[in-house]
């Protein structure tokens, strides 16, 4: 090893690194033996101020007495600032970003001599970008037809049926019970939850009712109460139920017509803005394109992402892979949570194995999200303060808080960063697709 300045000023230490692998560093420094007793001094003093031992007033300890009574804290606190500090001050003096915590190994403290340790790291890959110029994505041309934006008007039009009772008549194919219903596995050993379900509308003979409902209680009259099986199917669309036979128990409240508005420009008027229906048919129509082409688009670029990661292969720290990991974990779970999953049953999710399904799509991410910021640098893309309180003001619009708020919050957990390098990575996206064409 030879002698070399740091950043602190202190011509002694002294300090070597290793290139351990693509991304893997390690630096060994040693700290001068008079700048650790130095350290150990301010921190003796710190002791002396706060400890308090039988036989001496507060604050008036003596050195001698701290150093023997409190000799592995002392070591600790050293360490804990004198570690950090130099391992630093190295780094940046040979030009290295860690872009993880630093793993200390064969630490050497012993009074009056160095300081000395190990730091395994890692940093950025060096990442040439090629090809990517040469991309090519899918720009294909958007159609709605006719048909599907009479389609969904019809759509519009059945949200805004009235219902209205019918009496003195039994259950008649077109006509919905108004019910309740509990159903429960046949199986007696089946521990599928049960349903529940109050105030439902059944269609009899509906395309979309199960077979089994409007068999049973065609013919039924309102007060009545039926009991019957259904057998679901093996490829049902609720998989809690696929394959299983439910018995339920139908109680009808009263019997329902439905009625459906005329398609007319009064009807036009009833759904807000609109003074027409051709107006609604036209907004329609511009949602659907909108719909379209943004789905269109997003399948292109992500296609165009994949390409761009399969022409440049490169190490990917793995402190980066971990980190993303987590956040794609965090999003799963809350997910979750929305959906109403309890905490105790996360809690017993099988968590190394989810962690490793989500490793090589994590890898995918943390790949692109380095290529583009690479692109954005040679390119010169950057992002603006307009677009950037933009983003913020659009975050606190979902939120349902001020931009001050949503700024203080994202300050405390270094998301403001986040959300700039986002923005310019989807700039960037647009610029390659937009060259692709």
């Amino acid at each position: 090893m030879s002698p070399t300045e740091t950043a602190g000023g202190h011509a002694d230490t002294k300090s070597e690194a290793t290139k351990q692998g693509g991304v893997k560093r390690e630096i060994s420094v040693e700290i001068p033996a008079e700048e650790v007793a130095r350290e150990t001094e301010v921190i003796v003093q710190k002791y002396q101020k706060m400890a308090r031992l039988p036989g001496f007033r507060r604050g008036h300890v003596p050195a001698s007495i701290i150093r023997q009574r409190f000799k592995e804290d002392l070591k600790s606190d050293v360490v804990e600032a004198l570690v950090p500090r130099y391992f630093n001050q190295e780094a940046e003096r040979q030009g290295m970003v860690p872009v993880s915590q630093p793993r200390v190994t064969d630490l050497h403290i012993h009074e009056g001599e160095p300081l000395r340790f190990k730091a395994s790291f890692e940093v950025m890959p060096e990442i040439k970008v090629e090809g990517y110029k040469e991309l090519r994505a899918d720009h294909p041309q958007i159609e709605v037809k006719d048909e599907e934006v009479e389609e969904a008007l019809n759509n519009v039009r059945e949200q805004h049926a009235t219902f209205t009772s019918v009496e003195g008549r039994p259950l008649a194919d077109g006509d919905f019970a108004q019910a309740s219903m509990d159903g429960r596995p046949k199986d007696a050993d089946d521990k599928t939850k049960p349903v529940h379900m109050d105030e439902v509308l059944i269609e009899i003979g509906g395309k979309n009712t199960v077979a089994e409902f409007s068999e049973n209680l065609r013919g039924a009259n309102a007060g009545d109460t039926r009991e019957f099986d259904v057998v679901y199917a093996e490829d049902a669309p609720d998989k809690r139920l696929a394959g299983k036979t439910f018995v339920y128990t139908v109680k009808i409240h009263a019997i329902k017509q439905k009625s459906l508005p005329e398609l007319n420009d009064d009807f036009a008027k009833e759904l807000g803005e609109f003074t027409s229906l051709d107006q609604v048919r036209k907004q329609i129509r511009e949602n659907m394109l909108a719909e379209r082409k943004h789905a269109a688009e997003r399948e292109a670029k992500d296609k165009l992402v994949a390409d761009l990661v399969k022409r440049n292969d490169f190490e990917v720290p793995e402190s980066l892979i971990d980190r993303q990991i987590d956040l794609r974990l965090e999003r799963g779970l809350r997910a979750l949570a929305a959906q109403g999953m309890k905490m105790e049953d996360m809690k017993k999710m099988d968590l190394p194995r989810l962690r490793a399904g989500q490793r090589d799509q994590a890898v995918q991410d943390v790949k692109s999200s380095l290529l583009l910021e690479r692109i954005a640098e040679l390119e010169g893309i950057t992002v603006s303060d307009e677009e950037f309180n933009h983003e913020i003001e659009a975050l606190a619009r979902q939120s349902k808080q001020s931009p001050e708020a949503v700024r203080a919050r994202l300050t405390e957990d270094g998301g403001l960063a986040r959300i700039r390098n986002r923005i310019r990575s989807e700039k960037t996206l647009d610029v390659l697709y937009h060259q692709s064409a």
